[in-house]
């Protein structure tokens, strides 16, 4: 149970971080323009949020079965996935304290490809999800590959976790669209909200991820080479 909420987590803390959040808040100003029928706004967040959930559940379970399943990939992790893992989330969490820059350029298209998409009912909303999913940033390429990938390697439910991973990051979303359907137009005030929100809950994460790396490189790696 925890392992799951830690992939909604990962899911919630990708989504507002400040390169998703523009998506996402792209996504909701697409989709608010249908604000005079409520119900359709709604439904459109949820099909953008299915979009983002079935993209990370396939990627993620193609990478995680094909990590599992081939015989030298699967012996490799058995042997030294616990020596990796602790690197891995000590180079996550100064990717997400900003001790460490990466530059990385997402999937994009133009915008008005992302408004035609938009403006095609349910089906265009659930592509752009997908789309926009296919966005990866620094610290969602981070979260997802440095973080939620060993994490479900390493639990024998494992295939599960991207598809949580993705409600995590349509979850602001459908609380938006829920919003909006609900009268609430003042986007940006929100907006504003949740990227203060996102600094800390995101350095306090990648605190977190360091600590946890360096008990993991000293138990795994410094303690075998002393013993």
């Amino acid at each position: 149970m925890l392992a799951l909420l830690s992939a909604i987590w990962l899911g919630i803390l990708t989504s507002i971080s400040p390169c998703p959040l523009a998506t996402n808040i792209a996504a909701i100003t697409f989709l608010s323009k249908k604000i005079v029928h409520p119900r359709a706004v709604l439904l459109s967040g949820i099909a953008y949020t299915l979009g983002r959930m079935i993209t990370y559940a396939i990627i993620g379970t193609l990478i995680v079965t094909s990590l599992v399943k081939i015989p030298v990939a699967a012996m490799f992790l058995q042997k030294y996935m616990n020596k990796i893992l602790g690197p891995l989330l000590l180079i996550v969490g100064l990717v997400l304290v900003d001790i460490i820059k990466i530059n990385l350029s997402g999937f994009t298209i133009s915008h008005h490809k992302q408004h035609s998409i938009a403006e095609s009912g349910f089906f265009g909303s659930g592509l752009l999800g997908i789309i926009f999913a296919l966005s990866f940033c620094p610290i969602s390429a981070a979260l997802f590959f440095g973080s939620l990938i060993p994490l479900a390697v390493n639990n024998r439910f494992g295939l599960v976790f991207p598809f949580f991973y993705g409600i995590g990051t349509g979850l602001p979303v459908i609380l938006f669209a829920l919003g909006i359907a609900m009268g609430m137009t003042s986007i940006s005030h929100w907006f504003n909200k949740v990227k203060k929100v996102e600094a800390y809950t995101r350095k306090i994460t990648g605190v977190i991820f360091i600590i946890i790396g360096a008990y993991f490189i000293y138990i795994h790696i410094i303690m075998t080479v002393i013993n």
